[in-house]
This record gives structure tokens, C-alpha cells and sequence, in this order.
């Protein structure tokens, strides 16, 4: 599944994908939007921010929110667009992420969901000396996990199909 086709898939749902990127020092850092454009406004439904370094395993992501009141499929968008824009733009094949604890337990159900997406528990990062350049690198400790893009975006893809929505009758 390529960019393209989300942008319209995206338009279709009267929906608009944004891809923003800065590249420093090797890095790109990115922002993909998910949102909706009226008489001069844009309403942000959901976003999703990350880096990549020049590696297979160099897809990081930072950053995801969605809001309740989303429209349909705005968080299949989001991921489908970051593994489509990693996959074509990059040489990115892997992407990870980690789900950082919190007071009231909402990281299992982050780990939960990020399951669902396609993303595989790598290890739990805590207080070990060793875990010390993860926090850092992530801002905390947290369940580190990993996916594959195309495995990933080939579960969205079927998941359109399904619906009907990639190529309507």
C-alpha cells in the first residue's frame, strides 16, 4: 500500500494526511497528521511523531495521540501512512516504540493495543544500569516493543480491503 493511495483512501473519508519532515545530522524527524480541513480550519483528529536513523531498525516512534471523538479509521491511517512513508522513503523495515508505565496502569492497555497494530514484546525497560541509554533515548522506563512495516501495513491494507474501502464496487 503506498502513500498515495492512503491520501485517498483518506480523501475518500473526507480526511486529510499531512507528512512532515526535518532531516538533521542523518535523522529524520517526522510528524504524520490525520485531519480534516473546513472553510479555512483544520480539525486534528490524530498524529503520530517519530525519527529514523539510516538502519533497517531505524523506524522510532515517539509519540501518539488520537482523539476519542476521532473519525473512523483515523488510527488505522495513522499507522498505515508511517509504515507506508518508512517503507518508501526510508530504508526502514522495523519500527519501534515503547509504551511508557504510568500510575494507573494505562501502558497495558497501550501494550494491548500496539499487539493489535502488530508489534511484539522485545523487553521491559527499568531501573538495570543496563536499561540506562533506553531511558534515555525514550524519556522513561516502559515496554519496549517492535513491528514489522510491511507486515504491519499489509494487515491494514487487508483490514481496507475488507471493508471495502481500498476498492469500492
Amino acid at each position: 500500500m503506498k502513500i498515495d493511495l492512503l491520501d485517498k483512501l483518506a480523501k475518500s473519508l473526507n480526511l486529510t494526511i499531512k507528512i512532515q519532515i526535518r532531516e538533521v545530522l542523518g535523522l529524520k524527524f517526522f510528524r504524520i497528521v490525520v485531519g480534516r480541513i473546513t472553510n479555512n480550519s483544520v480539525k486534528i483528529f490524530g498524529e503520530i511523531k517519530g525519527w529514523t536513523f539510516p538502519n533497517k531498525n531505524g523506524l522510532q516512534l515517539d509519540t501518539l495521540r488520537i482523539l476519542s471523538n476521532s473519525p473512523e479509521y483515523t488510527s488505522e491511517l495513522i499507522w498505515a501512512t508511517t509504515m507506508a512513508w518508512a517503507l518508501e522513503k526510508t530504508n526502514c523495515e522495523n519500527a519501534r516504540l515503547l509504551a511508557i508505565y504510568d500510575e494507573d496502569g494505562y501502558s497495558k492497555k497501550l501494550v494491548r493495543y500496539f499487539r493489535l497494530i502488530g508489534f511484539s514484546v522485545i523487553k521491559e525497560v527499568g531501573a538495570s544500569p543496563s536499561d540506562l541509554l533506553l531511558r534515555l533515548i525514550w524519556g522513561g522506563a516502559g515496554t519496549l516493543m517492535k513491528g514489522d512495516c510491511k507486515k504491519i501495513i499489509s494487515k491494514l491494507e487487508k483490514k481496507f480491503k475488507n471493508l471495502n474501502l481500498l476498492y469500492p464496487a
